[in-house]
């Protein structure tokens, strides 16, 4: 037994001898991939639906530029309730941890995109998996720039190398680089090269010729964005994107199913399934009386008039009245807190709902429909709608991008109806019916940038992408709105133009952001103009 042991422990202590060789085989983590291994396909998805929630739902958009815009309305106020900081313009005490949210989430896409990028650019095999990459980097950093303005941007990115207190880049510089680097992405797809993999947008499945769609349409947008700050590379950009290829039908809408059920929930469905939010939010007066106007098709499938009475108000599962006749917009600014601005004084009060102790004051607005409840319901990035939207203006303004405005203004609006048909079976609108309201309802040259705009605003705001909606009512002024002046409002009665950096940027990153501050017009404030808006 002692001579047992005796060779154990000489074979033991030989063991590291013979092993020295195999250090890096014995120092990895056997459940954790290096970049060697590490698929970076799996980046693909996230990347997409971290930029799509940075702009659905509780991430901030749903409370703040839905209503800024007045595309939905709200009789809430005060600083426990979320929806009083878009309807009102209020200060709520979840209004700092809402101003992170589209940064924080935003970075995060943008993070993962450049990933996605590092571990793929020298692998001329997954050329497209790189270039799809900076498309989405691209995608979302436009975003971010769009609603706060100079943001960090040449040294955003880079913890890994150390930079971890960026500076900020003006937007001017950020767009022209954005722009850029989009177009040679763009150019270096190849159709004959492995397809990305796990791609989140519907219908996709890494088809390199929607992807380059998609590009030259994200294209075409940035550049038109630029139309009051330079118009010159507006004309350059958006030509040059209708050459290349935009969007040609709703079969090219990129938008994320979303999927509640695996952890990617819709927040817009998420807000509006939650009872008290269901029971004070509704479409605004502005939108309703916008689609009725021109007996919109879309009225009856995204509006209800909830049965009578606060239950029934208050229910996600008892079915309203959804004949157009019968909608009846919420009017911004109004409360129920029984005093000047209580919506009972509101012109053309309809009366309440309800009888005994079940009586809404409300009861006779329209809610969003139940299309809208769905946690697992599609969230929009960017629309055929949109595309040919703005290609009716570049018409307009003289841009050589081929075809006359009236026709891409009817596809536009025909494509606006027909997408409603992503939010399910109960919301499909045929092309049929489409067309035939498109062509009832042609574009007045005389007022085509009022009338293609409107359109842009309504179709954005049924598409629930609330942000590019208040984006472009930034750019274009129309719908023209009437601000909300509500007590104690933070934007002296004005619709805010941009977000306000996020509290921890003053703390924690202080000498880059006092220098962004010096370059805002009124400081860093919910009215001060980012570049592009003139």
């Amino acid at each position: 037994m002692k001579k047992k042991l005796i060779n154990m422990i000489v074979l033991a202590g030989l063991l590291p001898l013979a092993c020295t060789d195999k250090f890096d085989e014995l120092n990895t983590d056997p459940t954790k991939a290096s970049g060697e291994t590490f698929d970076p396909n799996l980046l693909l998805p996230s990347a997409q639906f971290n930029h799509a929630n940075a702009t659905a739902g509780y991430n901030g958009t749903i409370l703040f530029q839905s209503m800024w815009v007045q595309i939905l309305s709200s009789t809430t106020s005060g600083a426990a309730n979320y929806y009083s900081n878009a309807d009102k313009y209020v200060i709520s005490s979840n209004t700092n941890s809402y101003l992170a949210s589209s940064w924080n989430t935003g970075y995060r896409a943008a993070s993962l995109a450049y990933e996605m990028e590092q571990l793929t650019k020298d692998k001329p095999a997954l050329v497209n998996l790189t270039n799809v990459a900076i498309i989405m980097q691209v995608q979302a950093l436009a975003t971010i720039t769009d609603i706060y303005g100079d943001v960090p941007y040449t040294q955003a990115l880079q913890a890994k190398t150390g930079i971890t207190l960026p500076v900020y880049d003006t937007q001017e510089s950020i767009y022209k680089s954005l722009l850029t680097r989009l177009d040679g992405a763009i150019a270096a797809l190849n159709p004959a090269a492995a397809l990305p993999a796990n791609d989140a947008f519907a219908n996709y499945k890494g088809d390199i010729t929607k992807w380059k769609k998609y590009g030259y349409s994200l294209m075409l947008k940035l550049a038109m964005r630029l139309t009051k700050a330079d118009l010159a590379t507006a004309k350059t950009y958006a030509e040059k994107a209708a050459a290349g290829g935009v969007f040609t039908s709703v079969a090219d809408d990129a938008y994320i199913v979303m999927d509640d059920a695996n952890g990617y929930t819709n927040g817009n469905g998420a807000a509006l399934s939650t009872p008290a939010d269901i029971y004070q939010v509704r479409w605004s007066k502005v939108m309703i009386d916008y689609l009725k106007a021109g007996n919109d098709p879309r009225l009856g499938k995204i509006a209800e008039v909830p049965a009578a009475g606060l239950i029934a108000n208050q229910s996600i599962t008892i079915a309203g009245d959804a004949n157009p006749a019968n909608q009846l917009g919420l009017p911004n600014g109004y409360d129920m807190n029984g005093g000047a601005t209580d919506i009972t004084k509101s012109a053309g009060y309809p009366g309440g709902t309800g009888t005994g102790g079940d009586v809404t004051p409300i009861g006779k607005y329209s809610r969003p429909a139940g299309i809208y409840r769905s946690r697992s319901g599609p969230i929009f990035v960017l629309s055929y709608a949109q595309t040919e939207l703005l290609l009716a203006e570049a018409v307009t303004r003289g841009f050589a991008v081929g075809g006359t405005a009236a026709a891409h203004y009817k596809n536009g609006l025909s494509a606006g109806i027909q997408s409603v048909g992503k939010y399910g079976a109960a919301a499909v609108i045929d092309a049929a019916t489409a067309d035939a309201y498109a062509t009832a309802h042609p574009l007045d040259a005389a007022n085509a940038l009022k009338q293609i705009n409107e359109q842009y605003w309504a179709t954005t705001g049924i598409q629930f992408n609330f942000v590019e909606a208040w984006s472009n009512w930034k750019r274009s002024g129309f719908p023209v709105l009437t601000p909300i002046n509500y007590v104690g409002n933070f934007s002296n009665g004005t619709i805010p133009r941009r977000q306000p950096y996020p509290t921890t940027e003053a703390t924690q990153n202080s000498a880059n952001y006092s220098d962004a501050v010096g370059r805002l017009a009124s400081g860093d404030n919910w009215v001060s103009r980012v570049w592009w808006d003139k």
